[in-house]
């Protein structure tokens, strides 16, 4: 950040903290005013715990390039101060060594001393280029963008786009910009009250979201803590008084997790059982979710539980659940079904014998420090690229590490959104969501959604805007429509069409209100506004209806007879008849005798009133045509549909007397023909192309009973 915007250490701050502060920023200070200082080839004195702490998490890592950023770092920014009075090459110093803290590799740490020299300095970064490679001139390139553009109006779209781009599809890029917001964060407390509330609200609207879709828990938890002083003291201080009142008195959870460790190694499991307190934000929230009563003992905390490997993980949770009562509706299992953000854990909840209740986490120390650090705690994400990549500065060039691939579809929809408008109203909707929930497809593939998304967002997960084709959906092995709500663990089969744009078929407008996510809403939008709707959605269709009622050739003479013959006779509406249908006949006003199948239930019902029947029979010699039938078919609704429809039964020869459709129930619609066969032999024939014509799932006769569904 430049110097006019450093500020000093906000009140309680070291209550709020997560990630360990073991070093004094104060005397790195005067380290720092002393210049490098040292025998030639030592570290500096004010690198020395940066180097030490990175030395842990990476033993190999050379650490001359550190010593050569923080000899730059400092001659550039010598002379400048901070408004605390500390020299201002304290800042970079602090946000490399949060950073170090949470395992980042070398090439960020040096970028990161570097982050604020080109924006604040006469650095140039051919200059970086020259010294440090390209790939710390990338970074360092992408952090000073990200200085550039004014974010701190967080309600302009425009402005957010530009962040996103700055980035340049590098996560490093965004876990710097994290960090430094972070020590400014800490160091808020001489900014004019106004101004702390306009960058808290900054931080809280877009970095915090970005904190946790990154996985970056440590930063993102501190944050919270640290907006929530400035934008709600009164609600902070309330709970911190909580926290300490707790603090005082015996931990109950520490009685748990002794517990804990006794059955554990009466099991044999190796591990390392600890309680984990709850930060403030979170205690609040336990506060609020139970109606702002006082929190009790356990939701102070909860129970961690590392071990070595994943199998030791469901070893503990098998040991727990027979040791302990289990809370069954607090199991979750994000080790099978990783969270969006890298993060793996079980979760669940036990009651001892004292009636005591605690959540418990059980995890690998590999998932705990990936569940603390996210992405940064993949090191270089990007190692397996060649370098010439880096050179090139093509962004479709560097693979997205995070899960699944979040700030890489961040940048198509802001490169894809129709405006700049919709895409932050899409993007808002995204950031708020803080759940996540696992649906599988019908080839035993998973998508991670938002809480919250329908079946039209898991066809655009799946299919990306091939969903375009999508016609229907099966959840969990039945029908359903694509607005339809998914829950955790469903499972999705899209029913496609290999129809193209080109022949009409693609997302209707009601599309746009059951999506959720922005992949599937900018994409439904894009092709909304390409393939504009005609004024009725029924014209296209239309003439061919009319064409086909022009040609109905209506009966000139019965097709069935009496026995014995000479009276009239009336092909049922209801069943609508034809050869070789199995026929009964019943007198009706006028003499006249109408005929109905044998399975028609309005025949059942006379026959079962004591209505006398009348034999009839196929004529030998009927007209060889005149044959009317009554066809229902069950479809998903969509655009052009019912012109599909009438140019399949057109196709096949066949007139239609009369078409009807109902209005749609929950997307579903069924439409009514009563067709003219130029033969009885080909209504079969009929039903089957009406069967294959794209979300149409069932075709039958009048009165008969619905057949299971057919995709």
């Amino acid at each position: 950040m430049r110097p006019d915007n450093a500020v000093e250490t906000a009140p309680g701050a070291a209550a709020r903290r997560r990630i360990p502060r073991t070093a004094d920023l104060r005397r790195l200070g005067r380290a720092a005013l002393l210049g490098p200082g040292g025998r030639a080839g030592r570290l500096p004195d004010a690198i020395e715990h940066i180097a030490k702490v990175h030395r842990d998490r990476h033993p190999g890592a050379d650490l001359a390039i550190l010593r050569k950023a923080y000899v730059l770092a400092e001659s550039s920014h010598r002379g400048q101060m901070r408004k605390s009075g500390e020299p201002y090459i304290t800042h970079p110093l602090a946000v490399t060594l949060i950073l170090a803290e949470l395992g980042a590799e070398t090439t960020t740490l040096t970028a990161s001393l570097l982050h604020d020299t080109v924006e604040d300095t006469d650095v140039t970064l051919d200059q970086v280029r020259d010294e440090f490679g390209e790939e710390i001139r990338f970074l360092v390139d992408g952090v000073t963008k990200l200085e550039k553009v004014d974010y701190g109006a967080a309600a302009e779209p425009e402005t957010f786009r530009k962040m996103l781009v700055a980035t340049g599809n590098d996560v490093r890029v965004m876990s710097i910009k994290l960090a430094d917001r972070l020590h400014n964060m800490r160091t808020l407390g001489v900014m004019r009250p106004e101004k702390q509330a306009r960058i808290a609200k900054v931080t809280r609207d877009v970095l915090i979201p970005l904190a946790e879709r990154l996985g970056v828990q440590a930063l993102k938890t501190e944050l919270e803590d640290l907006v929530f002083a400035i934008l709600h003291p009164e609600d902070y201080l309330h709970t911190t008084e909580l926290i300490l009142e707790h603090a005082a008195v015996p931990d109950p959870l520490a009685a748990v997790a002794e517990d804990v460790r006794k059955v554990l190694r009466e099991a044999g499991i190796s591990s390392e059982v600890e309680v984990r307190p709850r930060h403030v934000v979170s205690v609040h929230r336990v506060r609020l979710k139970r109606g702002g009563a006082q929190p009790g003992g356990s939701d102070f905390g909860r129970v961690l539980i590392q071990v070595a490997e994943d199998a030791d993980c469901y070893a503990v949770l098998g040991e727990l659940h027979t040791c302990f009562t289990p809370v069954i509706a607090e199991f979750k299992d994000f080790i099978a079904a990783p969270k969006f953000n890298l993060y793996q854990s079980l979760h669940t909840a036990i009651r001892d014998g004292d009636g005591r209740i605690a959540e418990i986490l059980i995890r690998t120390r590999q998932m705990h420090h990936a569940a603390e650090a996210g992405v940064i705690a993949l090191g270089n994400p990007y190692a397996t690229a060649a370098t010439a990549d880096c050179a090139d500065g093509e962004e479709g060039e560097r693979a997205d590490p995070t899960r699944p691939g979040w700030l890489a579809r961040l940048l198509d929809w802001q490169r894809e959104a129709p405006d700049p408008d919709f895409f932050w109203s899409t993007l808002r909707d995204e950031l708020a969501q803080d759940r996540e929930i696992t649906v599988f497809s019908a080839d035993g593939g998973t998508v991670g959604l938002p809480d919250g998304a329908t079946c039209t967002d898991a066809a655009y997960a799946l299919h990306g805007e091939g969903a375009h084709a999508c016609v229907g959906v099966r959840v969990n092995g039945r029908l359903a429509p694509l607005g339809t709500l998914l829950r955790d663990g469903d499972t999705v089969q899209l029913l496609m069409t290999d129809a193209t744009d080109g022949d009409g078929y693609g997302p209707s407008p009601e599309w746009l209100e059951h999506a959720r996510t922005p992949a599937a809403r900018i994409a439904i939008a894009r092709w909304l506004e390409a393939h504009p709707a005609p004024a009725a959605e029924d014209e296209p269709a239309a003439p061919a209806v009319r064409a086909a009622a022009m040609t109905a050739r209506r009966a000139a003479e019965p097709l069935a007879d009496t026995d014995p013959p000479g009276a009239a006779v009336r092909m049922a509406r209801c069943c609508t008849p034809v050869p070789p249908d199995g026929i009964t006949g019943f007198p009706i006003r006028g003499g006249t005798v109408a005929v109905h199948r044998s399975q028609c239930p309005v025949a059942a019902r006379m026959a079962a009133s004591g209505r006398a029947r009348a034999a009839v029979h196929w004529r030998s010699d009927a007209p060889a045509t005149g044959h009317r039938a009554t066809l229902y078919a069950e479809a998903l609704g969509r655009p052009r549909l019912l012109a599909d429809l009438t140019e399949v039964i057109a196709t096949e020869g066949v007139a239609i007397v009369y078409a009807a459709v109902e209005p749609p129930q929950e997307h579903r619609v069924r439409h009514t023909y009563t067709v003219e066969l130029p033969d009885p032999g080909a209504l079969p024939a009929l039903m089957r192309a009406m069967r294959a014509v794209p979300g149409v799932y069932d075709v039958y006769r009048a009165q008969e009973p619905v057949a299971a569904a057919q995709p």
